[in-house]
């Protein structure tokens, strides 16, 4: 089924009706152990009693803690989710946090490297401080026959030009939501004329083999081997949209390393994001028969 590095947060999102574990490199493990696939997950969790707590909640979700280290420079990480009156979160990230102190020593590469993965997942969140980078641009070198998947997913006062750059160029597949096209563009001074032109020229620029882009309840774009798709979404009633995007991605994941055609992986991963998305966290309970019923209930 393949093997997949993740490294990045784990964190408790604390929405209004409850708190949920999260972190995007998270709930990309957990969906990916979820659809079969061998999973590191490379994290970081506090010596406090909500790193403990985390730890069981990690295990309980099918994701190994081997890799999730306890550091006692910081806190296990927390963010408050909100919601405006259209429905999209907004976050308030409390930093610096345990996830922003991984360590990638000897003992973790040498089984990462004895198992010879075949996609390094990687966020723009926990690369804000430079030695969890310097974790991350390690593996990458470790890794030269790993595809390197970046999700974007820019949070507010946790990025900057440089750091995009950096995390970019490094990247074979690419995963963002429709709005952070306009912020990436923003920031890079570009202004391409449509979502295809933003795909292709930023495919040009730095050498990606894919993007896949969400468009929220509309589905998604996708820019590969010089072919632009969009693939109808399925929308839901009253969508949480926390986690929804990382489960797309795992779902990608998934029918690259099985080799699909890239509208059956569009599909399928449209369909995952929005079972997630009629859940109250970010990863959920799922199995593919949920993910086939959605298709059954579109009208």
């Amino acid at each position: 089924m393949g093997t997949v590095v993740s490294i990045g947060e784990v964190l408790w999102d604390v929405l209004p009706n409850g708190e949920y574990l999260g972190g995007a490199p998270f709930n990309f493990a957990a969906n990916c152990a979820r659809l079969g696939h061998d999973v590191f997950f490379l994290s970081a969790v506090g010596e406090d009693p909500l790193g403990e707590r985390t730890l069981r909640a990690i295990e309980a979700a099918g994701v190994p803690t081997n890799y999730v280290c306890r550091v006692p420079a910081a806190p296990t990480g927390v963010v408050r989710v909100t919601f405006d009156a259209d429905g999209q979160p907004n976050y308030v990230i409390s930093r610096p946090a345990a996830y922003d102190f991984t360590r990638v020593d000897e003992r973790v590469t040498d089984a990462i490297l004895s198992r010879r993965p075949d996609v390094l997942y990687f966020g723009t969140l926990s690369q804000l401080f430079p030695n969890n980078r310097t974790a991350l641009f390690g593996l990458i070198d470790l890794l030269p026959e790993a595809v390197c998947f970046y999700d974007v997913n820019l949070r507010k006062d946790s990025f900057d030009h440089g750091l995009l750059m950096q995390l970019m160029s490094r990247a074979q597949v690419v995963k963002m939501n429709e709005h952070e096209t306009s912020v990436v563009q923003q920031l890079l001074g570009t202004t391409a004329p449509s979502l295809q032109e933003f795909c292709r020229s930023y495919c040009r620029k730095f050498g990606w083999r894919a993007i896949w882009i969400t468009l929220g309840p509309g589905g998604c774009a996708i820019f590969q081997d010089g072919q632009y798709l969009e693939v109808k979404g399925f929308p839901v009633e009253v969508p949480n949209p926390v986690g929804a995007g990382d489960a797309f991605s795992a779902a990608v994941c998934h029918g690259m390393l099985q080799r699909w055609p890239i509208l059956k992986t569009a599909d399928f991963a449209n369909r995952l994001g929005a079972v997630i998305a009629k859940q109250p966290g970010a990863i959920g309970e799922w199995s593919l028969q949920d993910i086939e019923a959605i298709r059954a209930a579109q009208p």
